[in-house]
């Protein structure tokens, strides 16, 4: 499965195209990652370690470049992140937006994602706006010491 699935329309399974273009994904494989990343936004932990354990990367992106981490954070739950993080997923990789997973939880305002992010490696200053930034436009001034910003 590439690290990447396109959720756009898709050609017929009849067009003559569809079955040989390296470019337009498998049905099946869409309805996969749907279902993945609908997972994440549920924070379906088990399931969802599950199923990167058995070969789905960890970094799988939507066409918005959302992670399943992204999309476990930005829903709250914490657990699924941290699976996502032990499995190998990037606390920091942003989305199409240059938005990262803790930007997206100081957002939020989900204090135990933002700090298994931060157990994961995930840097305050990384994306734009950085999780520090957000902070200061929310002003969250425990979340700015907590991120050692002033």
């Amino acid at each position: 499965m590439s690290e990447h699935v396109e959720n756009g329309s898709q050609d017929s399974p009849d067009s003559p195209d569809s079955q040989d273009s390296p470019d337009v994904p498998d049905q099946d494989v869409v309805e996969l990652a749907t279902k993945i990343f609908d997972l994440a936004r549920r924070g379906e932990t088990e399931t969802l370690a599950a199923y990167v354990d058995a070969g789905v990367p960890a970094n799988l992106t939507n066409d918005r470049g959302d992670t399943l981490v992204m999309l476990a954070a930005y829903h709250g739950h914490a657990e699924a992140v941290t699976a996502l993080l032990a499995r190998g997923a990037e606390a920091d990789r942003a989305n199409d937006r240059g938005q990262t997973p803790l930007a997206g939880a100081v957002f939020k305002g989900e204090e135990a994602v933002i700090r298994a992010l931060l157990a994961g490696g995930a840097d305050p200053n990384a994306g734009t706006p950085s999780a520090v930034d957000t902070a200061r436009m929310f002003a969250k001034a425990d979340l700015l010491e907590l991120f050692g910003a002033k």
